[in-house]
């Protein structure tokens, strides 16, 4: 049993996702109590026995590690749940209502491909295919693959001046961050003066997902992640049909 006396249970059913990596709906899978929640990092330690040996000698130490990244994980999103932030709420309310089905990025690109000249229009179309195969990859692959609920903003305290409408699809990984990351990186490929501060606005995104209460901090690192990686797999991908 983890540290606390809460025993973590996985859930067993499956659970639909919305089309897009910035999820819209509202209600069906949100608000599961925190300690009935299970993280990638919970499930991968209760099959440690189906998945790695008995005889390998880290394995004791690997399946803590997990238990206490899952831990953490929690505590986290907890911990900025109850940190009274009200000049900070407003703000990043608004800034995850603009990025609901990638609107900022669009905008932004739309913005580019106006006054860009070429380089911004290529930039652009990077950042616009870039989302999409994100949002493709997000959705159909591994929220599929991991029905995490969504948290329980009442019993974590979040409050009311923060949130934003809870999403319908599941908690991992998050869609909003995944778009956002794959949108900077890909721009940044072809225009690296902006690549800073479209990555200091992706990761305001990511982190407004937390602050409003739909996300766990570890599902906006994984989507992060996931839609960096797809960017730079996308721009080679172009790159290599344009000869750039």
């Amino acid at each position: 049993m983890p540290a606390g006396g809460v025993t973590w249970v996985a859930q067993g059913r499956r659970c639909y996702h919305t089309p897009m990596a910035t999820e819209g709906a509202d209600q069906p899978l949100a608000d599961e109590p925190l300690a009935d929640q299970t993280v990638v990092a919970d499930w991968l330690a209760d099959r440690l026995d189906q998945l790695v040996g008995a005889d390998v000698p880290q394995r004791q130490q690997f399946e803590a590690a997990l238990r206490q990244f899952a831990a953490l994980d929690r505590a986290v999103y907890q911990a900025i749940a109850t940190v009274p932030t009200p000049a900070l709420d407003v703000a990043f309310r608004r800034l995850s209502r603009a990025a609901d089905k990638s609107k900022l990025w669009l905008a932004i690109a739309a913005c580019l491909a106006v006054v860009g000249g070429p380089t911004g229009r290529r930039a652009a179309a990077r950042g616009v295919l870039s989302i999409g195969a994100t949002s493709a990859f997000v959705n159909l692959g591994v929220k599929s693959l991991w029905p995490r609920r969504r948290p329980d903003r009442a019993g974590a305290g979040v409050p009311d001046e923060r949130q934003v409408k809870m999403p319908g699809s599941t908690s991992f990984p998050s869609g909003h961050s995944a778009s956002a990351f794959a949108f900077s990186t890909a721009v940044g490929h072809d225009l690296p003066a902006l690549a800073l501060g479209l990555n200091f606005l992706a990761a305001a995104v990511a982190y407004s997902r937390i602050h409003t209460g739909v996300h766990y901090p570890g599902d906006t690192v994984v989507g992060s992640v996931i839609g960096a990686s797809t960017a730079t797999v996308v721009s080679a991908v172009m790159d290599s049909f344009t000869g750039s």
